[in-house]
């Protein structure tokens, strides 16, 4: 102990720990590779099982899925034919057999029922040969149903006015005119079949000016409406101006 505290004697204690170190390495080595041999050597100590495990392969992959079914295919036949395009186009090759279609003749006409040569059967008595066949057209005139005529229709002012027979202008109101009155007024009337003016109806206007053109919108006078072939009642409108100017 004496020896170790001394400054002297450190070069002796580097030396021993030196081998000392290199001492336990080789105690090591060599105990860790008799661990290692140890189950090398023997195997019957190792669990089977675990062993097992690692020796058996692992097992195939699945195989893949059937591929789908093909869908089934159709076999068109063409029918060849000799009409293309509605048209009879000309045949490609001779046909071996050519087959002959033979038509049932008409019985010929009954003369007893008033018949005639080339005749059908079913035909009106006393036809011409080659007529309407099966007397479709009558000897007997199909009377046409008549249309009823309307009693009352209603047509546009330019109507009614080219139906205008007698016009009586309306005499201005003194009052509108100081007033510096002016304007339309639209009156609803019907004409009756000869032409006379009935229900007249005030639609608007100034009540000033409607008076006067009531008064004399009643004195006019039109020309018959027919229809039909024959007169009828009109509804119209009549309008009445009223101008300071005069026009």
């Amino acid at each position: 102990m004496f020896e170790d505290s001394l400054i002297e004697s450190g070069g002796k204690l580097k030396s021993k720990r030196g081998v000392t170190t290199t001492i336990s390495f080789f105690i090591q080595v060599i105990l860790i590779g008799i661990l290692v041999l140890i189950p090398l050597l023997f195997t019957e100590a190792l669990p089977k099982q675990q062993l097992m495990t690692f020796l058996v392969a692992p097992p195939p992959p699945p195989p893949p899925p059937p591929p789908p079914a093909a869908a089934p295919v159709r076999v068109i036949k063409r029918i060849e034919t000799e009409i293309q395009n509605g048209q009879l186009r000309t045949p490609t090759k001779i046909p071996e057999k050519v087959q002959m279609i033979k038509e049932e003749e008409a019985p010929p006409p009954s003369m007893s029922a008033g018949g005639v040569v080339g005749g059908v059967p079913g035909g009106v008595p006393g036809g011409s040969a080659g007529g309407v066949i099966g007397g479709i057209i009558s000897s007997t005139p199909v009377a046409v149903p008549k249309v009823a005529t309307p009693q009352r229709v209603r047509v546009s002012q330019g109507v009614s006015q080219g139906l205008l027979l007698k016009k009586v202008q309306p005499a201005y109101p003194p009052l509108a005119r100081q007033a510096r009155i002016q304007g339309q007024v639209l009156l609803q009337a019907e004409i009756s079949k000869d032409g006379t003016i009935q229900n007249l109806r005030l639609i608007s206007g100034h009540p000033m000016l409607a008076p006067a053109a009531i008064e004399a919108v009643k004195q006019w006078r039109y020309k018959p409406y027919y229809l039909n072939g024959e007169p009828v009642e009109v509804e119209t409108q009549i309008t009445v101006i009223f101008s300071l100017s005069g026009g």
